[in-house]
């Protein structure tokens, strides 16, 4: 992914490693904390020379150093991706298996005739 690794929770995407740089997710309420920070935008070139950002903004310097620091910080990107993916739509291959299985008729079941043995008069 862009050459570098996404790091997951939960199968939340909540922090980019590109180029030996951290990427924490960012929401609407944390990132005026990263930007207070210093924190800088993870941006990219498309190939129209369009320059895109995504929801990710570097970690702060000295976040970097002290464990205890980086805590409250990654804290908010994995905040940051749940709130992502309670707001985004359903995913089009679950929703449509969750209609199919409404539309689609009970299973019947089929007894199977058993033919009656019947037992030889002598």
């Amino acid at each position: 992914m862009f050459g570098g690794h996404a790091l997951y929770v939960d199968g939340l995407c909540m922090a980019l490693i590109i180029q030996d740089t951290l990427y924490l997710k960012v929401g609407d309420d944390s990132r005026s904390l990263f930007e207070r920070a210093g924190c800088k935008p993870f941006t990219y070139t498309a190939k129209n020379q369009d320059i895109h950002s995504l929801g990710y903004y570097t970690a702060p310097d000295e976040a970097m150093e002290s464990p205890a620091e980086m805590l409250p910080w990654a804290r908010r990107g994995l905040a940051a991706a749940v709130a992502a993916r309670a707001k985004a739509p359903p995913k089009k291959k679950a929703a449509a298996k969750k209609v199919a299985a409404k539309k689609a008729p009970a299973r019947k079941v089929v007894a199977k005739k058993v033919a009656a043995r019947t037992a030889a008069k002598p």
